[in-house]
């Protein structure tokens, strides 16, 4: 069956000039939109409609278009990456949206992440995080045969779930508190889980817990928002580890 026309839609989209700048919102009609047009594609549409009038088009983040490298984070009507569950901005469908609909677009709102241009927002408070502790520095040794460091099936596969994250940041800008306790707890576990990861694994949360901290994100209150919103469906059990991770460092020293 031939998917939906949305013969006009009104997209009410924020544009910032930069950090410094105030911004506002300003609308845009868009018409015969396919409902099998992909959000991205559908500002690529626009886009190119501003540019053919000698408008400025509006700036947003995007690389893989696949879900997988997170840069697509754009609030949709409300929610961090649109109307859809577990899918990033640029998996999100037309179809999702009603002909005649007004669409809000903003970018993700967090004081950790400075808005650069319209509806991109610098994360590199992301990449912060990390490295202060989210990797192995210590020589492990070669790759192990097949099999030969006993590791548990629930261990490999919450290990796997937590390392799903893209980083894409919908858990910061859906928590009421900003904060980026669902990307650390689940840096932190899908290498507290293995043993090659064991080895730095009491300065590895209190280093990433300190930088977090530094960079201005907020407490945890546990509303459970975040695992809601994120695309990856990572789980607040993994934030329950990062506290005990936490606690046992703390303990040690």
């Amino acid at each position: 069956m031939a998917d939906k026309i949305l013969k006009e839609l009104t997209l009410k989209i924020w544009r910032q000039k930069d950090a410094q700048s105030k911004g506002k919102f300003e609308s845009y009609q868009i018409n015969n939109i396919s409902g099998g047009t992909s959000f991205l594609e559908m500002l690529d549409i626009l886009n190119e409609e501003l540019i053919s009038k000698g408008t400025e088009p509006v700036a947003f983040d995007h690389d893989c278009r696949e879900g997988i490298c997170g840069m697509c984070s754009m609030f949709i009507d409300g929610r961090a990456h649109g109307p859809d569950d577990d899918i990033t901005t640029c998996q999100l469908h037309m179809r999702k949206f009603e002909d005649g609909a007004t669409i809000t677009i903003e970018p993700w709102r967090a004081g950790a992440f400075p808005v650069i241009k319209d509806l991109m927002v610098d994360r590199t408070a992301f990449e912060k995080i990390l490295q202060a502790g989210g990797y192995i520095s210590v020589n492990t040794g070669g790759v192990p045969d097949g099999n030969a460091i006993p590791i548990s099936q629930d261990d490999a596969e919450e290990a796997m779930d937590a390392a799903a994250c893209i980083g894409c940041g919908a858990c910061v800008a859906t928590c009421k508190n900003s904060s980026a306790m669902l990307f650390v707890s689940a840096k932190v576990s899908h290498l507290a889980k293995l043993p090659q990861g064991r080895v730095e694994a009491t300065r590895r949360a209190k280093s990433m817990v300190a930088k977090m901290d530094e960079l201005g994100f907020g407490n945890c209150t546990n509303t459970g928002a975040c695992q809601v919103e994120c695309p990856k469906g990572i789980s607040i059990a993994n934030i329950a580890r990062l506290n005990r991770e936490f606690l046992s460092a703390t303990i040690k020293e």
